[in-house]
Formats: structure tokens, sequence, C-alpha cells
């Protein structure tokens, strides 16, 4: 298997579609299916990004409004005849040979066959295809005829075909899809050309087409149709070659007078094919290396490579310069009609580390529909902005009012405009482009506030809980739009959109924007959302708990319950059943540390057992009837339960290659699933975690993943990531084992991550605290801290400072980044005293024990050991090996005469800018066996380990000690 080949053998009708839609070929600003460029067994579409156009439909005795992002004229078609033949078309020739490649690293669709006409004629076919990255208005086909047993003409017929509709989702077939209107098409000075314009949004779409080959062309018109026929003098076994070279441009393109004289233009000084090819795989070379995923074994190697390739061509740095958003299924066919939902929640944090040129365009699609939004929220009656769940060219609702249920056969009512959650998703991505980057332009911030203000306006107090609530919503499951029997649709209180309110929030207030009262309105929404608990999980939305349980045995395998369930006359409303990941959400985005502190602050009990337990219940509960759910489990699981959050990647790997869902990958990839699949390599099993202070890096490979490397670039500084089970390499630099990273603009601190709950329960030993003690210190909750203590992971910074002070440490020393740094490299206090110690207070100061250092003269000089001491009847005994050298330097060899020593121990604290040194010297005593077994009780224990059998004890002669400490 090649992992930068995508190859299917034979020709297959059943599967033409599906291949159609991994074959795409685009450059971010339009694409076109990788369909057959002849015969009838084809589903033809080329997008441009943001190209819509909305039509009225009658639907079940209503009339239906519907935006659709248009399927523009087709540039393909190309066939040939052989003479006295029909015009080729795969489905009813003889085909002897016939493969397809899709070459992932160059952008090139390859189709190589042989067929034999009715005479015997065998003739082989090798066709290359692009849509070119270098120049985004251009794209080709070259085709090579190669007669193997016969000489004579041979027929080549090219079109430009105008007559295309949006037929490619059956389900949408009883909608109209004719977009297009206004056709006309001519020659000019050897070129052909074809114009239409959309119905409604009166957009002009213009291609013109040069087709090199050294015999002349006749042309041919049709209405909507332009077609050259030319003749080919083929001789056998001679290869000759027929190029066609097409330029599509349309009224919303800048710089640009009119599309029609442009697109003629643009064809008439485009390169030929060879030069075409070099520079568009020059422009894919450059976005590898900025996209590059290397990870082991061809077949994940190959997906990963698929996914990415599948990103960059609806979302290449062209895009940055559109006006367009994410669409959930790419530019690759016309399921949920081209539009913009909340799949950017997946995609951009991706891009972020890559592309953020990119991800600030689509940050701008948002941008712009703002207005749009503001008016929404306010003919809703609430403030701030109310973004569409569906969105297309102009920002308004574009969600339809009714859907078919192809099992049932019915037309029903879609309420799903009520996931006003999509704004919570523009708002993460805002956040989260500014901690990749390090920038909140004002526009951003002007989103992030508008956003918070709906979310704010949204929660009303209810007298009786005493807290915010939220009605009339949905989540993200999309199954329960409503309690059953209600009279009107919505929920209450759904754990995902109330929890992350109180997210957006205090990051909007963060901001400084919001006004005194603004401001503390929004302070008393985060301390008092209400969210709901059952069974020990967190409930869904309020209610849930009293919903049926369903016989998941009955419907096992069914992933869309919703449509099973009304074709039997029944309602997924009245079941504990999700289509995808709701609550869990809440862990995708937060981490357990954020998402606990969230609870804590609202005053619910932070049980470490909380996360674990509701990600369990939810798993039985859920159908995975959406690609992304691979997604979100196979994150929620990665550290808990590793081979079952594989076994979700790699479900979410297959999911369009396989065809998971069972026809949907035919309509167009999934493409926040493709997102979220690289994504979970590049943050989640590498453990990077975007924060305020730093990027944070801990990684945690799956036992499948043998190894990962990456670049990424993190506030304008580009890092390359290397990790497999034994190690981590950044830009090259190895970092211990069990260590993690936090990267800043300027520095690199090495951290031990994974043993920051160890630290917190050694200061709070070393202190003799009750885990209820540090939690009132630290003013957190009792659960929080023991939730700290027994996991994995580091919480954000403030909690770290605040657990740093109630511990009397360091920030630096919880997170062990000063393990491998001697202690007082940071500045002293600015006007330091020195203070003598007498001797009773150098006891006291070193009589817990630990470790110091001796100093003696040694038989290779002077000499400093560290040992591991306790003060035991006010002398100080450690242990070493018998018959060590420190057991031969320290015996003078003169009964009764002992060699004196220094042995000293100092501390320092950075943060508070103070310390002490204390040094004990007196003579070293071998103590003798007999006296050994008295000092049992003493507790001296190596701390290195190993033999060490010999006590020393040192009789104080003299003490001394100074501390230093500011004014």
């Amino acid at each position: 298997m090649n992992p930068w080949t995508l190859s299917y053998e034979g020709f297959d009708p059943a599967s033409a579609r599906l291949r159609e839609a991994l074959c795409t070929l685009g450059n971010g600003r339009f694409a076109t299916r990788g369909a057959t460029p002849e015969g009838r067994i084809r589903t033809p579409g080329t997008y441009h990004a943001g190209c819509y156009d909305r039509l009225a439909s009658d639907v079940a005795g209503r009339t239906v409004v519907n935006e659709d992002l248009v399927n523009l004229p087709d540039w393909l078609p190309l066939t040939f005849a052989t003479p006295g033949s029909d015009w080729f078309a795969p489905e009813l020739a003889e085909l002897l040979h016939y493969t397809q490649e899709l070459d992932l690293r160059r952008g090139v669709l390859l189709r190589d066959l042989r067929w034999r006409d009715g005479q015997g004629r065998v003739t082989r076919v090798c066709q290359r295809r692009l849509v070119s990255m270098a120049d985004p208005a251009l794209a080709a086909l070259e085709t090579t005829f190669t007669a193997e047993n016969w000489s004579g003409p041979l027929r080549v017929r090219a079109a430009l075909d105008g007559r295309v509709t949006n037929d490619g989702v059956e389900r949408y077939r009883d909608l109209r899809g004719d977009h297009l209107t206004e056709h006309a098409a001519g020659g000019r000075d050897g070129l052909t050309w074809l114009t239409a314009a959309t119905r409604s949004s009166r957009v002009t779409v213009a291609l013109a087409a040069r087709v090199d080959t050294s015999a002349p062309g006749s042309r041919a018109e049709e209405p909507g149709l332009v077609a050259t026929e030319h003749v080919l003098d083929v001789v056998e076994s001679v290869p000759v070659t027929l190029t066609k070279v097409v330029a599509l441009l349309t009224s919303r393109d800048p710089a640009v007078h009119d599309p029609l004289s442009a697109a003629l233009r643009r064809a008439r000084t485009a390169p030929g094919f060879g030069d075409l090819l070099d520079a568009h795989t020059a422009a894919w070379e450059r976005l590898w290396e900025r996209a590059c995923l290397d990870v082991d074994g061809p077949e994940l190697s190959q997906i990963v490579h698929l996914h990415i390739f599948h990103l960059l061509q609806t979302l290449s740095p062209h895009t940055a310069d559109l006006d367009a958003g994410v669409p959930a299924r790419g530019l690759h066919g016309e399921a949920y009609r081209g539009h913009v939902f909340w799949d950017e929640l997946f995609v951009l944090p991706w891009l972020n580390l890559r592309f953020p040129e990119i991800s600030h365009g689509l940050l701008r699609y948002r941008w712009r529909r703002l207005p749009e939004a503001l008016a929404a929220a306010r003919a809703a009656g609430y403030d701030g902005a109310m973004f569409p769940w569906q969105s297309g060219s102009d920002g308004r609702e574009e969600t339809q009012t009714y859907h078919l249920n192809p099992d049932s056969g019915r037309w029903l009512p879609d309420v799903s405009h009520l996931q006003r959650h999509v704004g919570l998703a523009i708002a993460y991505n805002v956040w989260q482009y500014h901690l990749a980057t390090g920038s909140m332009p004002s526009w951003c911030a002007d989103l992030l506030i508008a956003i918070a203000r709906f979310f704010a306006s949204l929660a009303v107090p209810d007298p009786g809980s005493g807290r915010y609530e939220i009605r009339g919503v949905m989540g993200p499951d999309e199954y329960h739009t409503a309690y059953p029997g209600a009279a009107e649709p919505g929920l209450s209180n759904n754990a995902y959109t109330n929890v992350m309110t109180v997210w957006l929030l205090r990051h909007a207030l963060q901001l400084g924007v919001a006004g005194p009262e603004e401001a503390a309105r929004w302070e008393d929404i985060t301390r008092r959302m209400r969210v709901d608990f059952h069974e020990g999980v967190i409930s869904q939305f309020t209610g849930y708990d009293g919903l049926a349980e369903l016989d998941w045995q009955r419907y096992e395998g069914v992933r869309r319950l919703d449509r099973a369930l009304e074709a039997d006359g029944d309602d997924v409303n009245r079941y504990k059943a999700s289509k995808q990941a709701d609550t869990l959400m809440l862990c995708y985005l937060l981490t357990a540390g954020e998402l606990l502190e969230i609870l804590e602050g609202l005053g619910y009990p932070a049980d470490p057992a909380l996360i674990p337990r509701t990600i369990g219940y939810y798993l039985d509960r859920t159908s995975h009837g959406s690609t992304l759910s691979a997604v979100v489990h196979a994150w929620v699981l990665s550290r808990c339960d590793r081979a079952r959050s594989w076994q979700f990647f790699a479900e979410a790997l297959l999911g369009d290659v396989r065809d998971v869902q069972g026809g949907t990958t035919a309509e167009g990839i999934h493409l926040g699933a493709m997102a979220g699949t690289v994504d979970m390599l590049q943050r989640c099993y590498l453990g990077l975690d975007l924060r305020p202070d730093g990027l944070y890096l801990d990684p945690l490979l799956p036992g499948r993943l043998g190894t990962l490397s990456l670049p990424i670039r993190f506030r304008g500084r580009l890092i390359t990531v290397e990790a497999d089970h034994a190690s981590t390499r950044v830009d090259g630099v190895p970092l211990p084992g069990g260590a993690g990273l936090v990267l800043t603009e300027k520095e690199m601190i090495m951290t031990n991550s994974g043993d920051f709950g160890r630290r917190v329960t050694y200061h709070r030993d070393r202190l003799g605290l009750t885990v209820d003690q540090l939690a009132e210190r630290a003013d957190m909750s009792p659960g929080y801290v023991a939730y700290l203590e027994g996991h994995l992971g580091t919480p954000d910074r403030n909690t770290v400072i605040r657990l740093a002070t109630a511990l009397e440490t360091t920030p630096q020393d919880l997170l062990g980044g000063g393990r491998d740094r001697p202690p007082g490299t940071g500045p002293g206090p600015d006007e330091p005293v020195l203070e003598n110690l007498d001797p009773e207070e150098c006891l006291r100061l070193i009589a817990p024990g630990g470790i110091g250092r001796i100093a003696f003269s040694g038989s290779h000089g002077p000499t400093v050991l560290p040992v591991n001491y306790k003060l035991h009847d006010g002398a100080v005994l450690f242990r070493t090996a018998r018959g060590g050298p420190m057991d031969q330097d320290l015996r003078s060899g003169l009964e009764g005469v002992d060699i004196k020593i220094g042995f000293q121990v100092d501390r320092i604290d950075e943060a508070r800018k103070e310390g002490w040194s204390v040094l004990v010297q007196g003579p070293a005593h071998h103590v003798p066996e007999d006296e050994v077994a008295k000092l049992a009780d003493a507790g001296v224990t190596p701390w290195a380990g190993g033999e060490r059998h010999l006590y020393i004890r040192v009789v104080p002669h003299q003490i001394t000690g100074r501390r230093v400490h500011g004014l």
C-alpha cells in the first residue's frame, strides 16, 4: 500500500459516487468531484466556495425555501470514439483494464484504462487531472491515447456543460435544484466559453476552455452546452496527447471586470499541462511542508494524508481571501446543501497551529455576518448576536423547516434551528485562535462579546431554584428536540449549553469590555447557572432522568434511531438515547480540571469520579449516528480507556473511506470528522494544551500508534515535535522520560506534569495538611483537590499558583520545572539582609531531616557528597555502604581518632526571595554494631536505595547558620 495514493481497481457503477467524493480535486476556491469525464454513471459537481442560491419548492402542500451551494457548469466532459463506434462510456464498454489513482502528494487524479471496441480494436487511455493549487482559477485534464493494435482516426469531443442541476442527494430531489439560468455559450480565438447566472443571488459564472492538440476542432453548440470535436490521426503504439485547460471565474471574484472576459484571458494565457503541473506540484509541496503529520504504518498514513488533503482542498490559503465558511461536507457534494454548521469547532484547532491565516479568514466569515446575527437576536427578543445553526450566503438562518425521513417517506417539521450552541462554537474558536496566535483583533473581541451578551440574555433567573436557566434550546445530540408530548419544541438547561455559557462569560469578562452592571450580572451567572444531575452523572438536560430506557437490542446497529423510531410510529424524544456526544462535548472542549472547576464555582460537588461515571453512562446510550461521534468519544476516552479510544479513533478514520454511515459519503465527505482525526493526533495524543501562559505538551500515545512527528506554529514560532513510546523530542531536543513541556514565545520549560498530583500530595504531607485543609487554604473544593492528586495532567495557571501559595512552595516546583536546575537562578531580594542564626535555630531548621551534604578531605582530594540524614539525639545520622569509598575515607586508622567533617543543609524559596543555610562541623563516628539496633527507630533511609548498612554519626562541635531575606 502506498501511503500517498488512494487506488481503485476496475470500474464499479455501485461505488462510483463514493469514489467521486473521495477523488474530488480542489484548491480552496473551487472543487470538482472525481466523476468520469464521460458516460451516464456519473454525478458531476463543481462547487465554488461561498456561491449560494435560494429557491422555493412545494413540499407536502407547503412552500419551503432552501439555499444551496450551487452545482456550477461541468468542465470535465471529454469522450472519444473509434471509427464506426459510439462515444465511449465506461458502463457500456468492454474494459480490459481500469484503474483510478488519487495522488495525494501532488493533488492529481490519474485514470488508466484499456478498452476493446466492437471491431476488436484495443485502445489505451491515460488521463491526468488537476485543479490548480498554484492558480486557483485554472483546472486541466490531459488525455493520452495509444492505439495498441490499430491505426486510423480517433474522434475526441470536449465540452462545457451548463445543464447541470443540484440533484446529487436523492432525498432532496423533491426540491428544486435548477439554480442556473441565462445560459450563453460560444467560441472565440480558438477558445470555447459558457456563462450562466444563479436565479436569485445573481452570481454570474463563466468558464473558458482551451484544447491543446495538433488536430483542429469544430465547434458545436446546444442550449446550455458548447463543445469542440477533434479528429486525431493515431498510429499503432504511438501515444498522442490532447489537453483541456479550463478557467473558471465568477462575479464574486476580486479584481475582475466581468467574469467572461477574465475567464477567456486566463484560459488563453495559461501555460501547457506540464508547466501547470509543475507549479501545482510545487504549491502542494509547500502545503505539505506545513501540514506534515507523519505516523507509522502505510494504512494509517494513507488515511491521515487523505484527510489532510481534503481539508486543504476545501480550506486552503486561497480560502483565506474569500468570504467563505466551513461547509460541513466540504466542496465535495450537496449534502446539507453546502451549509456552514458548527464543524469549524473541529477544524480550526488544527488549522490554528498550521495555517493560522486560514483560521483568520474563516473567523472573518462569521464576523461579516455579525450584523445579521445581531438583528436575529433582536427579532427574537434577546441581546447580543444569535448566529444561525445553518449559515450560507448572508448569515440568515438557513435551517430547513421540513425534512424527509427516507425510512418512512414522510416530511417532518425540523426545529434544529434551536441549536443555539453554534454561537458557543464560534466563541470557542475565537479564544483558541487567540491562544494559538497570541492575537485578539478588535473584531474578534467584538464577536466574542456579542455572543456572550446573547447567552447572558438567554439565561434567566428562576425563583424556585435560585439559579439561572436556559430554556427552549437543543443540544448537540439532535435527537432530543422537545419533551415527550410537549406542544412546543425545545429543552431546558442542556448541560453543554449551560456550562459552556459559563465558560464563555468567564473569558468575556477577561476582555474588560463589559460595563459594571453587565459584568456584575455575568459574574452572577458564572456562580449560579443551573446544571442538573441524576444517578451520580451530569444530566443532559432538565428532565432527562424521567425518560425511558431504549430497547437497544431491538435497534442494534441502527445509527439513525430518530428515523427508525419515527418509521415505527414512535418518537426518539421518549428515550435516553443520543445520536452523538452531547454532555460529553464538555469533556472534548474542556480539560477535566476546567470542567470540575466550573462546576465547583457553581457550587456543585466536584467529585473526581464524576467525569468517568458520566462518560460511561452516555457511552451506553449513544447510537453514533454522526461521524463526529466517534471523534469525540475517542478523545474523551484517550486518557482513561486507551484501547476503546483507539477503537473509536479507527472508526473515525474509516468513516469516509469505508462509508461507515452507509451511503452518506457519496453526498460529500464529512469535513469535521476528517479534521477531528488529525487533530486527535496533533493535540489529543500529543497532549497539546493551549493556555494563556504557553503551550503545554504531555504526550501519551496509544499502544497502536508507534511514532508521531509534526511541525506546529505557536505564536509565530515554528516547532517540530517527534514522539514515540520511549521519548519525545522538541526541535530535536529529547525530553526526559515522562517529562512534559511548557512552551512560551521565548523559552521552553521542562515539566513533569504527570507527577503534578504527586507533588501536591508531597507538599501537603510535608506541611501536615489534610485534603480539606489544603482545599480551604487554596479556596477550592476538597473533591477537586483530591482529583488533582489522583490524576495525570496539569490544571490551569491560576490553579497552580493558588496551590503553590497554599503549599508554601513555587509554581515552578509544583510543575517539576526546577528539578534539573540548581536553586537560586532567579533574582534575589531587592535589598538583601543577612541574618546570623543561633545554634538552637539552626538545629530547629534541620530537625525534620532530608537531603544534606557532607564535605571532607578524601583520598582523591576535597570531596562533597549528598546524604539522606536524620537528627537523632542531637547528632546528624546517615547511612553509607560498608567498605565503600566514604567508609574508607572517614577512617583515620588510629583508635579513638575521628576525622572532622562538615555537614551542610540549605533551603531556597525563589518565589519569596529568601532562604537559609546551616553548617555543622564535628567528628564523624562509625556507629559500633552493638549500637545499631538502638537506631532502628531513627528512620534513616538512604534516599538512593541500595545496600547501605553502615551508620555514621556526626557530633556537632560547631553550629553556624545564616538567613537571607529582603527588607
